[in-house]
């Protein structure tokens, strides 16, 4: 195997990516590559520092296979994916930041190696949307190794015979034949840790969050550099404009919105023609009027409106506010709607019909109707779906679970 031969088909590699694909080429350029070990690297690696490389296994790619794994570990550093696990298993979040990226890079026209994880449901959602939804491939294994934390043991098979099968089909090649004299080492196998590097540390708190930043700002600018070029679009650019969105804090600007709605004040209004003729100021409590509106359809798990509704809860019990709860999907669910008053918990019904389409405007209309606005209407949806012509004359908080954008009214992202 001859080592500068490989090196010079990753600099091609890496060079038709900056030429074909300039936001990847761009990000590709930040990560130094360096030969690693085999025993920890049995393909490609990083640690949000560098590229890793098994060198028998990027002799075994295509160029377009190359520049698949480049930019593969590239979007994993650009995504920020070593800082986003949080409490999540680590097995199942590498195999759900697989599946956000590798569908991501077929839809940009690059070649998927042999044992890549590309699934096309998977098209457009972030890692934190597909986490919940692997249950049926827990049994599955990430072809890259993600080295910015520390390995998790693993029970049975450690996978090396997925990598070994990989080896294999590259290019149509079989791999090189094991010497006579039984020692099981191949000639091109760098066995001594001195002719690739070892594994990297695990990543501190302090370098997680300074790589995440200088990422998101090398992303920015890669993106920038790519749209002027014109060669920036498609799923890769909404997912690219998504995470660059400023990651509110939901459930602070929720409270904030109904504190402020319900804070103490002084009234000038005359109370009773029966107190005289003088107006005095008086401090009185406002109650908030609320309407909080679930989209039912079949894009919403009922975990998430449980997790939802107990939000809600825990802020109104800090206010005084009455509470009217809307289910819809296409049309308002049969029982809709649910009134609770200061003093009740703010719970689910015990039945919420819902699974079809998404239309909003049952619940614009329904609201339209009543004798006097809400004081606040609070939408938690995905934000797919028929909303209304034109705003109407009250506010509007959408808590839109994924990426898709509102005609009007405040956004702000859950995931």
């Amino acid at each position: 195997m001859d080592l500068d031969a490989i090196q010079t088909k990753l600099a091609a590699a890496r060079t038709r990516l900056i030429l074909d694909k300039p936001f990847l080429g761009a990000l590709v350029l930040r990560l130094p590559m360096e030969a690693a070990d085999p025993e920890w690297c049995p393909t490609t690696a990083t640690d949000a520092r560098t590229f890793y490389y098994n060198p028998e296994y990027i002799d075994a790619l295509r160029l377009d296979e190359t520049q698949f794994m480049l930019a593969h570990e590239a979007l994993h550093c650009a995504l920020s994916h070593f800082a986003r696990r949080q409490h999540r298993k680590k097995q199942r979040w590498d195999l759900a930041c697989d599946f956000a990226i590798n569908p991501l890079l077929v839809d940009e026209g690059l070649k998927a190696p042999p044992g890549a994880l590309v699934l096309e449901q998977f098209m457009g959602m972030t890692a934190e949307e597909i986490y919940p939804l692997l249950d049926e491939f827990e049994d599955q294994e990430s072809l890259d190794r993600h080295a910015y934390e520390e390995e998790e043991p693993r029970d049975g098979n450690s996978g090396s015979q997925l990598r070994e099968s990989d080896l294999q089909q590259g290019e149509g090649r079989q791999p090189t034949e094991t010497p006579s004299d039984g020692s099981g080492d191949t000639p091109a196998q760098p066995r001594d840790a001195a002719q690739g590097a070892s594994r990297p540390p695990p990543l501190t708190p302090d370098e997680r969050e300074t790589l995440h930043i200088q990422w998101q700002q090398r992303m920015a600018g890669a993106a920038q550099q790519a749209m002027q070029a014109g060669k920036m679009g498609g799923a890769l650019a909404r997912m690219v404009d998504h995470m660059l969105q400023p990651q509110l804090p939901w459930r602070m600007l929720l409270a904030r919105y109904l504190s402020s709605a319900a804070r103490d004040d002084f009234s000038y209004m005359r109370p009773s023609r029966r107190e005289g003729d003088f107006i005095l100021p008086s401090l009185r409590s406002h109650q908030v009027d609320l309407v909080v509106a679930i989209d039912t359809s079949g894009s919403i798990a009922q975990q998430e409106i449980d997790a939802f509704i107990a939000e809600v809860n825990a802020i109104k019990d800090q206010l005084r506010a009455r509470i009217t709860l809307l289910a819809c999907d296409a049309a308002l669910a049969a029982g809709a709607p649910w009134t609770y008053e200061p003093w009740e918990p703010f719970t689910t019904p015990d039945s919420l019909e819902g699974g079809g389409g998404t239309s909003f405007r049952p619940v614009f209309d329904w609201v339209g109707q009543q004798d006097r606005p809400p004081e606040l209407l609070v939408y938690f949806t995905d934000a797919e779906g028929d909303f209304p012509d034109s705003p109407p004359p009250y506010p509007v908080i959408w808590l839109v679970k994924g990426k898709e954008r509102v005609p009007w009214g405040e956004r702000i992202q859950l995931n």
